[in-house]
C-alpha cells in the first residue's frame, strides 16, 4: 500500500483544510435518525431501533449477505463501576442495544456478525472479558445465525496486521496497522455511548474507533522493531503523549515535532481512523450514560439518563447531531465547550473529507434536536461538579 504522497497532493489537502467553508462544502452529508427511548426493555427498544434503521434507508441494503463487524465500547476494566450501577448503564455499550441490532441485522440477511473490542492491555478472549462484567456470551451467540467474537488488541485469530492508509495524508499518522477483522468485513458498525471525554471533549461513534488500534503496536509495552506478541500497557505513551513511537514496523508520525499533548493528539488520531477505516453505521446509545468523563474511574463522573438513541450512516454527521443533543455546538473548536482543552474531532474528520458537522446540511429524521436536548453541562452544574480544568487527567513525566 502506498505510504508516500506527492507534493501536489499534500498541498491540495492542506489548502482544503485551511479554508473551513471549503472543507464543510466538500464533506459529504447523510441523514441522521433521532428517537426517544427511555428503557432497554425489548418491547420499547426493538421497535424504536427498527423504525430508525428504516428511516435512514433500511438495514437490508447495508448488511444483506454481508460480513458485519460491530465495534463495542467496553472501555476501562470490567471490575470498576460507577457507584453501584452495572457498567452498561453508565460506561459501556448496553448489551440490549447490541442484541437488538444483531437480531434486526440477522432478519435483514447478514451472513456473519463479528463482535469486536480491544479490552485495555489484555489478550484474553473477548467472551472472558464480558463474563467478568456479568454479561453472558451465549446470549449473543443465540441472537443471529453466525456470531463470532474477537479481541482486536493483538493479532487475535489473524496471521498478520493490515495497513489502512489515511486519505489526504492524515493528521497524526499517514496509516495505521490494525487487526484483520477491520479488513475482513463488508460493513463496519460502531455502537457507542453518549458521553463526555476528559481528553477529547466528547466520545461518540468516531471516538469509539480509538480502541481499534492494537496495543501490541500502539501500546506502552509494544515491541520496538516489531509488534509484541501480547499487549502490555495502554495507548497513552504512544498516542496521548507521544513519549515513544509505535513499533517501527508500522508507519511513524507525520510530524515528530508536533505537540506532545493529548488534546492535540487524540482528536487527530480519532479523525485519522474515521477516514482510514470508515464507519458504515453509527449507533449511539444515550438511553443511560454518564456525564463528565468516559470511564467509571473518571473523576467527578455521575450517571445520567438522556433517554435517546441516534443512528446514521455517516459518523461525522451522526456525531455532530449527538454533540448537539448533549447541549453543545458541533461547529465550535478548542476553547469552547466541550472542547475547552482539545481540538475538535468533528472538524478534523471533516477536513479529511469523512463528513460534515454542519447541522444546516444534515437532515435530522424523527425527534427534532430542539425537543430532545439533554444538557450535560447543566447536569454538571446541578451536581456541583468542578469545572473541567480541575478534572483533566494529569500528564505523567
Amino acid at each position: 500500500m502506498r505510504l508516500q504522497y506527492t507534493r501536489r497532493e499534500l498541498f491540495q489537502a492542506a489548502a482544503a483544510a485551511s479554508v473551513p467553508g471549503l472543507a464543510r462544502a466538500q464533506a459529504p452529508a447523510a441523514p441522521v435518525a433521532v428517537a426517544r427511548c427511555r428503557t432497554y426493555e425489548p418491547g420499547e427498544l426493538y421497535p424504536v431501533l427498527e423504525r430508525m434503521f428504516d428511516q435512514i434507508g433500511g438495514l437490508g441494503r447495508l448488511v444483506k449477505d454481508k460480513t458485519v463487524a460491530i465495534k463495542l465500547n467496553l472501555t476501562g476494566t470490567a471490575d470498576r463501576r460507577l457507584g453501584h450501577a452495572p457498567l452498561e448503564q453508565t460506561t459501556w455499550t448496553h448489551p440490549a442495544v447490541v442484541l437488538a441490532t444483531m437480531r434486526l441485522m440477522d432478519r435483514a440477511g447478514a451472513r456473519r456478525i463479528r463482535l469486536l473490542e480491544s479490552p485495555w492491555s489484555t489478550a484474553e478472549p473477548l467472551e472472558e472479558f464480558m463474563l467478568k462484567a456479568g454479561w453472558e456470551p451465549a446470549d449473543f451467540l443465540s441472537t443471529a445465525r453466525r456470531v463470532e467474537f474477537e479481541n482486536t488488541n493483538y493479532l487475535g485469530y489473524g496471521k498478520q496486521y493490515y495497513r489502512f492508509p489515511v486519505p489526504r495524508g492524515g493528521h497524526l499518522f499517514p496509516a495505521y496497522d490494525l487487526n484483520h477483522s477491520y479488513r475482513d468485513c463488508d460493513v463496519f458498525v460502531s455502537i457507542a455511548k453518549l458521553k463526555e471525554h476528559l481528553t477529547a471533549g466528547i466520545t461518540l461513534a468516531m471516538k469509539n474507533s480509538f480502541g481499534i488500534t492494537p496495543c501490541t503496536i500502539y501500546g506502552e509495552g509494544a515491541g520496538e522493531e516489531e509488534p509484541s506478541l501480547t499487549p502490555r500497557g495502554g495507548r497513552g505513551a504512544v498516542i496521548h503523549f507521544g513519549r515513544r513511537a509505535p513499533s517501527k514496523s508500522a508507519p511513524q508520525e507525520i510530524d515528530p515535532n508536533s505537540p506532545r499533548e493529548g488534546g492535540y493528539r487524540v482528536p487527530r488520531c480519532v479523525a485519522d481512523l474515521a477516514a482510514a477505516r470508515p464507519i458504515d453505521l453509527a449507533i449511539i446509545d444515550g438511553i443511560e450514560s454518564q456525564a463528565v468523563g468516559e470511564t467509571a474511574g473518571s473523576r467527578g463522573s455521575f450517571p445520567v439518563s438522556p433517554g435517546l438513541l441516534v443512528v446514521g450512516t455517516n459518523a461525522v454527521c451522526t456525531d455532530a447531531v449527538g454533540t448537539a443533543l448533549m447541549g453543545f455546538d458541533p461547529m465550535v473548536d478548542r476553547g469552547t465547550p466541550p472542547f475547552e482543552f482539545c481540538d475538535s474531532t468533528l472538524r478534523l474528520a471533516e477536513e479529511l473529507g469523512v463528513g460534515t458537522r454542519d447541522l444546516g446540511r444534515i437532515e435530522v429524521i424523527g425527534t427534532p434536536i430542539r425537543e430532545a436536548v439533554f444538557d450535560f453541562r447543566a447536569a454538571r452544574r446541578e451536581r456541583g461538579v468542578p469545572p473541567p480544568e480541575r478534572l483533566l487527567p494529569r500528564r505523567r513525566t
